[in-house]
């Protein structure tokens, strides 16, 4: 597997790659925002780490340009940074990274994070993997099936793959416009707030209660996520 590291702190760096090294990765390292751009195009890494705070383009720069470019390699991306509050983590995460890790932290912690992400396998290749699973739902892309708690889920096509999109990437902070990217492309026309309505319809197929989702959580002014306990 090969690992991108965007950090412009060579020490920081250099321990990032000798940790990442011993456990087998394969790493690079770009310590700006412009370089880590140009080193995915040319390298297309399956992780990237990127750090906040870059010369030039920042992190979250960096983040919503790897994320609004469909036609390269879809990487994983750990955001690493020194800022920690929860708003923070908030807007790391709407950008379309997958993972956040607060600076100073531990090796070990950050081999782990690369490894879960790496073990959800929702992307091969650029193609997203077969078969999803968080704790309570089970979804099969081949077999058109989704499953709650053993008990198959009755779904429409847009439904379904709006439950994929979620549980492709738990946890992960969706806008409404990256719903319809993913779902619509560049044949949707008309008000983004579509997405409100099917929405609604898919929690009360999965919700226990819609007026307390458990599963698909709003995140206000931003958009959603799925978030299922024991991912």
């Amino acid at each position: 597997m090969d690992i991108l590291i965007v950090e412009d702190e060579s020490e920081i760096a250099q321990l990032i790659q000798q940790t990442l090294e011993r456990e087998g990765f394969s790493c690079l390292i770009a310590e700006d925002g412009l370089t880590a751009l140009k080193t995915w195009k040319q390298q297309k890494p399956d992780v990237i780490i990127l750090d906040w705070m870059l010369p030039g383009f920042d992190g979250l720069e960096v983040c919503t340009r790897i994320r609004q470019q469909s036609n390269i390699k879809d990487p994983y991306i750990l955001m690493l940074t020194a800022r920690g509050e929860e708003i923070d983590r908030v807007i790391g995460l709407s950008t379309g990274a997958d993972d956040y890790l607060v600076k100073p932290f531990s090796p070990r912690e950050l081999v782990a994070r690369v490894r879960a992400l790496l073990r959800r396998s929702l992307r091969n290749g650029g193609q997203i993997s077969q078969i999803y699973r968080t704790k309570n739902f089970t979804l099969d892309l081949n077999q058109h099936v989704a499953t709650r708690n053993g008990t198959t889920l009755d779904l429409t096509t847009l439904e379904f793959n709006l439950l994929a999109t979620f549980m492709s990437y738990p946890g992960r902070v969706w806008s409404r416009t990256q719903i319809i990217d993913k779902l619509w492309g560049n044949d949707f026309f008309g008000d983004e707030r579509v997405v409100d309505t099917h929405v609604r319809r898919l929690r009360k197929k999965i919700e226990p209660d819609t007026a307390n989702p458990t599963f698909i959580k709003t995140v206000v002014g931003t958009g959603y996520k799925f978030e299922d306990a024991n991912l």
